[in-house]
């Protein structure tokens, strides 16, 4: 069986083999001129996606000594993301599967993340417990199986990812905010601000509007504007927020673990990359004695590595249960991209 996954939902153009099991290529060209405008311009990131994804294809295709004839499954992100980023790969996988006469799976983006320790050589082990830190998303879940997943909490308001896009973009710092401020913060005073950590009515919801509020009104405070905070203050600054944020997520997962049976921790998305978060997951997992499973960099940020096991995966459900599975009743209404998932609450 030979797997092409197709990435476009925001950002990152990304296309992934998988061949016989075996990752075989995952390409991901990355969209580095959005830094120019402070975050991503949807209509630039579609236009990248379009100029990319051939080339990306053919040089996937070639590393993984295969033929296009050779494919036998097309895969490709179906949402949640950017509309007209969306439309550029999904459009394209749907299209290429059509003219090869080929199976066609679309894969929920979130879904993918969630299965990325998958990719791993040590892989975790059901039932896991999932934190998914990402620019969009904030999820805590209970995996107890490839079509079973639980939902415990979310973010009520802003993502853990956009909540450090838009703190870095505060200090001056830029985008990305996740590297900027990691990489500013290192080595610095954490304890310099007392930022809160938000206390939300779902023991395991989480919520990041108010952390960012509080730096906002913390700089008006002390210094007014930001144009008038000292150069050695930034780094504290950075390095407190981020010690407020990694509390704000570490704080949910330890009650999870103190009140369900799971054998595997995980870390998974763009924030995954995060040394402080990745370093608590690590103290966690040793606390708790679980195993701990945490995608390498590669396969935190979006890729369609994780799109193609995931793909794969839902079409040996298919093969064995059919549409019998609301997962699979609506893939003629995928115009709207609502990206169906597996996760349900608790």
């Amino acid at each position: 069986m030979n797997v092409i996954g197709i990435e476009t939902s925001c950002d990152e153009t990304s296309v992934a083999v998988i061949s016989n099991g075996k990752l075989t290529s995952n390409l991901i060209s990355s969209q580095h001129f959005h830094v120019d405008y402070g975050g991503v311009v949807p209509e630039l990131s579609s236009r990248a996606h379009l100029q990319i994804v051939v080339p990306l294809l053919k040089k996937a295709l070639h590393e993984s000594k295969l033929d296009i004839q050779d494919i036998d499954l097309v895969t490709a992100t179906a949402g949640p993301g950017l509309i007209g980023a969306l439309l550029v790969g999904f459009t394209f996988a749907k299209s290429l599967a059509y003219s090869l006469k080929k199976n066609f799976i679309p894969v929920n983006h979130v879904e993918g993340h969630i299965f990325s320790g998958f990719l791993m050589e040590d892989k975790p082990v059901f039932p896991y417990l999932c934190l998914v830190v990402s620019g969009g998303h904030t999820l805590l879940l209970i995996v107890n199986s490839d079509y079973d997943i639980i939902k415990l909490g979310s973010t009520l308001d802003d993502a853990v990812g956009e909540a450090f896009d838009k703190v870095s973009k505060l200090l001056g710092l830029g985008y990305p905010g996740g590297p900027q401020i990691q990489r500013i913060a290192e080595n610095q005073n954490s304890d310099f601000v007392d930022f809160p950590v938000a206390q939300c009515k779902n023991e395991y919801d989480f919520s990041f509007s108010g952390l960012k509020t509080s730096v906002i009104r913390f700089i008006q405070k002390n210094y007014g504007k930001v144009e008038n905070i000292p150069a050695d203050h930034i780094p504290l600054i950075a390095a407190s927020f981020q010690k407020a944020a990694v509390k704000a997520l570490t704080k949910n997962v330890e009650k999870a673990l103190n009140n369900f049976e799971i054998k595997t921790l995980s870390l998974v998305g763009g924030v995954a990359a995060n040394k402080l978060l990745r370093d608590e997951f690590v103290k966690l997992a040793s606390q708790f004695n679980k195993k701990l499973v945490i995608p390498s960099l590669e396969f935190c940020g979006d890729n369609a590595a994780m799109i193609a096991y995931r793909g794969l995966k839902l079409f040996e459900y298919l093969q064995n249960f059919g549409n019998k599975h609301d997962y699979f009743m609506n893939q003629n209404a995928y115009p709207n991209l609502n990206g169906n998932t597996f996760i349900r609450s608790l």
